[in-house]
């Protein structure tokens, strides 16, 4: 199990809050590092799960800035690929044709303890950022709020002890999350689970659904381990996905029904929305694997598992047991 690490902002949509708390250990978010600036991000919903260790506040902090910082001042070279992949990106937007324009009011922002200073700096060199009478954020294009914080999401999953999964609802952030430029490339899956995660339906309380998280923790632990070793097996066994999925098909089926029962057998309304996985795979795939193909590998849980391939930029530091990054997918149905 682990953490759902939502960006690009600090509070995440109330269906996905209540997802994190019902199929993982909980949610995470990138806050400021300043303590003043924090208790303005932070709504006290977050703060009252973090008392019950149900949420983590992670920031970008002096112990992990090395991998987004120039250490010898601006002439130096970028000290990690991450950091010249975000600076080269940041620069393509600045000299485009069609180059972002700050809109007013503005639309989006970005705390400056969010951030490392050197990339304070080259934002507002390049026009892409504003200062604000309010002391402690910049204002920032949509894009370049998703480019960056996307970024910081990523590397912070990667670098850390403990295991946080890339989450988000907004497609553009997670494009800029696993794509970009990048010394190398690798293949991934990308795997849309349709409407087998499903929430209590808009305007339930937290409380509810927590009470039910504790009421019913084996379905949903038995049903995140079935998927988590799927998405595992796929991860390694590329060559073989259909025989991957035969394997685990009864077990998966068997937590599924268990879950989706127990979800019925409440007075709660439910929503069923489609959650897209992508895996950057174990090895290179050769022309096992075509990036852009996409078809159905097969029903679990009563439910089309459809597949895709692409290709994503490699982690600064590979994980083993957590390569994965969730796209929240718009759209719903009650059940």
């Amino acid at each position: 199990m682990a953490f759902l690490l939502y960006y690009p902002l600090v509070k995440p949509p109330t269906e996905v809050l209540h997802q994190a708390l019902l199929y993982w250990d909980g949610i995470a978010t990138v806050v400021p590092r300043a303590p003043s600036e924090y208790e303005v991000a932070v709504p006290e919903e977050l703060k009252e799960l973090r008392q019950r260790q149900l949420y983590v506040p992670l920031t970008f902090d002096e112990g992990s800035m090395d991998r987004l910082e120039e250490p010898y001042g601006p002439a130096a070279p970028y000290s990690s690929p991450a950091s010249r992949a975000l600076r080269n990106e940041l620069r393509r937007m600045a000299a485009r044709p069609d180059r972002l324009r700050l809109p007013s009011p503005p639309e989006a922002f970005l705390y400056h303890s969010k951030i490392t200073y050197w990339l304070k700096d080259e934002l507002l060199s390049l026009g892409l950022a504003e200062p604000q009478r309010h002391p402690f954020v910049l204002a920032v294009p949509e894009d370049v709020q998703r480019l960056v914080i996307g970024t910081l999401a990523r590397e912070l999953a990667a670098g850390s002890r403990d295991p946080y999964i890339p989450y988000t609802d907004r497609p553009q952030a997670h494009a800029y999350a696993v794509e970009g430029p990048a010394e190398s490339l690798r293949p991934a899956w990308e795997l849309e689970f349709s409407r087998l995660l499903p929430v209590p339906a808009p305007g339930t309380p937290t409380a509810d659904v927590l009470a039910f998280r504790d009421r019913h923790a084996d379905e949903r632990q038995r049903l995140m381990r079935a998927l988590h070793r799927l998405l595992g097996e796929l991860r390694r066994d590329y060559e073989h996905p259909a025989d991957v999925l035969s394997q685990l098909r009864r077990e998966i089926d068997q937590s599924v029904e268990d879950y989706h029962a127990a979800a019925r057998s409440t007075r709660v309304a439910w929503v069923t929305r489609s959650v897209t996985v992508t895996i950057a795979l174990a090895a290179a795939a050769g022309t096992l694997v075509q990036p852009g193909l996409t078809w159905v590998l097969g029903a679990v849980g009563g439910y089309a598992l459809n597949v895709g391939t692409r290709e994503v930029r490699p982690l600064a530091r590979a994980r083993d047991e957590h390569d994965f990054s969730y796209l929240h997918r718009v759209g719903s149905t009650l059940t």
